[in-house]
């Protein structure tokens, strides 16, 4: 998992984008090192979030912009409850299982920007109120976006996580790397 991305390390720009997508991956997806079901599950504030439902929530929200950037349907958006839904674990989802459809998304989101012409490639936001009419934005945004989003998310995982057992996120960076 990256931690710091150098400069040298990317090659250009769209490599840039990519591991800094990734380290912010990273930080979240660490935030669950360590941690039960149930650990990871429990919402130890009065905010209504969990580390397991932030990671599926970052996992199904990139997929969501993947998929629009794409102009494809989103399989997993396909109920009224299903933003609800993104949050917590349901009925038989796990951590690990959450992890590795991230890991799928991952895979598809690295596969789709490498792949495009270029970054100025746009593509329409769907209509919604809060989005401008006929709002477009660049696969370049999206990249952007997807660290913002992430990071977001991972601020709040480390909040979450030093609440359950004081674990910040120097002390799980060197749990992962043993």
């Amino acid at each position: 998992m990256v931690t710091h991305v150098p400069s040298e390390a990317h090659g250009d720009e769209r490599g840039a984008l990519l591991n800094f997508i990734e380290a912010q991956r990273g930080a979240l997806r660490r935030s669950v090192t360590g941690l039960t079901e149930e650990q990871a599950a429990s919402r130890p504030s009065a905010s209504a979030l969990s580390l397991s439902g932030l990671l599926k929530h970052a996992a199904e929200t990139e997929l969501s912009w993947l998929r629009m950037a794409q102009q494809r349907p989103n399989e997993r958006m396909n109920t009224e409850n299903a933003y609800a839904d993104s949050f917590r674990l349901k009925e038989g989802e796990t951590v690990p299982a959450v992890l590795d459809f991230w890991d799928g998304v991952a895979k598809q989101t690295e596969e789709y920007v490498r792949g495009v012409p270029s970054l100025d490639d746009t593509f329409p936001l769907p209509e919604a109120p809060w989005y401008p009419k006929d709002a477009r934005v660049s696969v370049r945004w999206l990249c952007m976006h997807l660290v913002e989003e992430i990071a977001r998310h991972a601020g709040h995982a480390d909040i979450i996580r030093e609440s359950l057992d004081g674990k910040n996120a120097f002390e799980l960076l060197a749990m992962a790397h043993g």
